[in-house]
């Protein structure tokens, strides 16, 4: 067993707005948790169109929704409200495993049909395993455009994505 394989995702696509979500559905998932930063958008942007649209069709589909940041309130509840999440979480304690735990509680869902969406192998992918949920690594909206201890992170987090492509 590889020594990164505990970090590793479920999967690994390039972007949030690129999955398949309905194929996803069809798998039974129906709960969505979404990290925002670098996420959905760059670190400290708004819930932007693509953002809504996204959500939307998210919620058409049958999906509910929950933002679950490290980000205090007011970022994390402005954010959620404009992109029309049925939740959000603030202050998350990601990689721990309470605000995952809390966002299942709010969309009425459990390991087995929730997915996590997060562009952070330490903090988003980590946190939805050791809780057992489907984790889906997104590339970065703005890469190397971050807090220098989250490029710091990064650079850690890249030894791990290789081992990770490595084993596919």
């Amino acid at each position: 067993m590889n020594l990164f394989a505990s970090f590793f995702p479920d999967e690994y696509l390039p972007s949030a707005y690129k999955i398949d979500y309905r194929a996803l559905y069809g798998l039974g998932y129906r709960g969505i948790i979404f990290d925002i930063d670098n996420t959905l958008v760059p670190h400290g942007a708004p819930a932007d169109q693509r953002t809504r649209r996204l959500f939307g069709r998210l919620s058409r589909i049958g999906y509910a929704t929950v933002v679950l940041s490290n980000n205090k309130e007011p970022r994390v509840r402005s954010f959620a409200e404009a992109a029309g999440a049925d939740g959000y979480i603030y202050k998350g304690g990601k990689p721990g495993k309470r605000g995952y735990c809390k966002a299942m509680k709010l969309m009425h869902t459990h390991p087995g049909n929730t997915l996590f969406i997060g562009d952070q192998i330490f903090t988003d992918v980590w946190g939805a395993k050791r809780v057992g949920i489907h984790s889906i690594l997104v590339e970065p909206v703005q890469k190397w455009r971050e807090e220098p201890q989250i490029i710091a992170k990064r650079l850690v987090e890249a030894l791990v994505l290789r081992a990770y492509l490595r084993n596919q």
